[in-house]
């Protein structure tokens, strides 16, 4: 521990932010970093305690607490402190396959187990670990790391999520060749269609898939597995094949008028407006607008939240956000302590965006769709909704949110984004490769295992685990490379 009042001497610092009515006119990030001497404060803050809960990832609550890459935090904390950034990159990127991600999307799992949370304020480890990994890229600490040896060994990897990249990052490290499947016309996955810019600039997600093309692996685009290549060809011609295709299958609403034209899910919302923007700056006709419509988000998490950023940047009439259950409290309750995951009420840059332009909180607790209603054209015109109330199953035990007789209220609205979940993977190619599935759709392995019950085929990601946190998706790549490793030579160094 560089300072060992560090945590008393300095308060906590975040980077600073655009002011929403300033940064919802483009679809840039708008975090820029604080400066070094700050950083080094931040990193100071660290206390180096003696059982380190931030990267113990612990399951605590029924959630989890703490990193899944159980990165060496305490340590390149101390090292910012110091300002001896290079050791302390080459500690953050000895367990962590893409900082510049996590350090930007991730929700911070290691923030919440931090042990200055729990009577302060946590150190800003994720952005610490951001302004770490931007240091190496800016001053060329960031090289190809290629093979000196090929094994010989040849990898398939179908799709090119969180999981997939780091399964072939790993897996080419160790010196096999490996070929990386994705079906949409950029690398990436959720990394690149899932997540809106502002909040992972697509430039740093090709920066990366550069870098590990430079070092030996292949990409391939445009290629659906199981449709346009067929499962026993992939296992002909590679040594072994690696699953991992997310957990893309939406949940959605059954309600009266569901054929209505204006009903998107929310993944196919996100895909067309970047890809959209990607290619044309948005005025190729081809994403899904929200400008002047009155729009209806269903769902709360991360993505509803996207939807409602993305929406605000369109010019939307209004933004409305259905979620199901009871509104989180403000603060930790008493049968919620440190260091479990805080269940509280998260106000993210979308929520500021939409209270900032329209004046109010978009949200609506307790409420769900009950009926859509459609105008002579089919189009989308209004939804009926109606409030919901916690309810005892009385067999199960289980709380139900059940409607609420007479709650009924009628909302303009043109464009409703269902963002109310997964069930599992698409079906079409756990089904070409014969892998079996459980009862929530994700492809079956032995508890903390990732091989399937077909010779030479692994599984990784939201495909495996259901969906889940980027870093997560990370965790599952790094871990199954590891079984695949073992698998193909014997014995693992990974």
């Amino acid at each position: 521990m560089g300072k060992p009042t560090g945590f008393l001497d300095y308060q906590r610092v975040e980077n600073p932010a655009q002011e929403p009515l300033e940064r919802i006119r483009h679809f840039e990030e708008f975090h820029p970093m604080l400066e070094e001497e700050e950083r080094r404060r931040q990193g100071a803050r660290c206390m180096n305690c003696g059982v380190p809960f931030c990267q113990s990832c612990v399951q605590l609550g029924g959630m989890f607490s703490g990193c899944p890459l159980h990165n060496l935090i305490p340590e390149w904390n101390d090292m910012i402190y110091r300002g001896n950034w290079a050791h302390a990159l080459a500690r953050l990127t000895k367990t962590a396959s893409f900082p510049e991600f996590t350090g930007r999307v991730c929700p911070g799992l290691c923030m919440a187990a931090c042990t200055c949370g729990a009577n302060g304020e946590a150190v800003t480890v994720k952005e610490n670990e951001l302004a770490l990994i931007e240091y190496g890229w800016e001053n060329g600490l960031i090289q190809p790391r290629i093979p000196a040896v090929r094994t010989g060994k040849r990898v398939a990897v179908v799709g090119s999520g969180p999981s997939g990249l780091a399964a072939a990052d790993l897996l080419n490290r160790r010196g096999h060749s490996v070929t990386v499947y994705e079906r949409f016309d950029r690398v990436g996955g959720l990394l690149m269609y899932g997540i809106p810019n502002m909040k992972l600039d697509k430039k740093i997600v090709q920066r990366r898939v550069e870098l590990m093309e430079r070092e030996g692996v292949t990409f391939v685009t445009g290629v659906n597995v199981g449709v346009d290549l067929s499962a026993e060809e992939l296992r002909r011609d590679y040594d072994a094949v690696v699953l991992c295709c997310g957990a893309s299958q939406p949940r959605d609403l059954n309600a009266p008028g569901r054929e209505a034209e204006g009903i998107h899910f929310a993944v196919e919302f996100l895909r067309k407006n970047t890809k959209s923007l990607l290619d044309s700056g948005l005025t190729d006709g081809q994403n899904i607008s929200a400008a002047g419509l009155d729009v209806i988000v269903v769902g709360g998490g991360d993505t509803g939240n996207d939807c409602i950023g993305t929406c605000v940047r369109h010019g939307c009439k209004s933004v409305t956000a259905l979620e199901m259950m009871p509104e989180p409290p403000e603060q930790r309750l008493p049968s919620n302590p440190w260091p479990q995951w805080p269940r509280v009420k998260k106000t993210d840059y979308g929520h500021e965006e939409a209270i900032a332009v329209f004046g109010h909180d978009p949200r609506r607790y307790q409420t769900t769709v009950k009926e859509f209603h459609a105008d002579e054209n089919g189009k989308l015109c209004a939804v009926t909704i109606v409030s919901l109330e916690p309810q005892r199953d009385e067999q199960t035990g289980r709380l139900r949110m059940v409607p609420v007789a007479g709650s009924e209220e009628t909302l303009p609205c043109q464009l409703l984004l269902i963002a109310a979940g997964f069930l599992g993977a698409e079906s079409y190619v756990a089904d070409a490769f014969g892998v079996e599935r459980n009862q929530r759709g994700n492809v079956q392995t032995r508890q903390g295992a990732h091989a399937t019950n077909v010779e030479g085929v692994f599984t990784a990601g939201d495909m495996h685990r259901g969906q889940s946190l980027v870093v997560w998706g990370i965790a599952e790549g790094r871990a199954c490379a590891r079984e695949t490793d073992e698998y193909l030579m014997g014995y693992t160094c990974l």
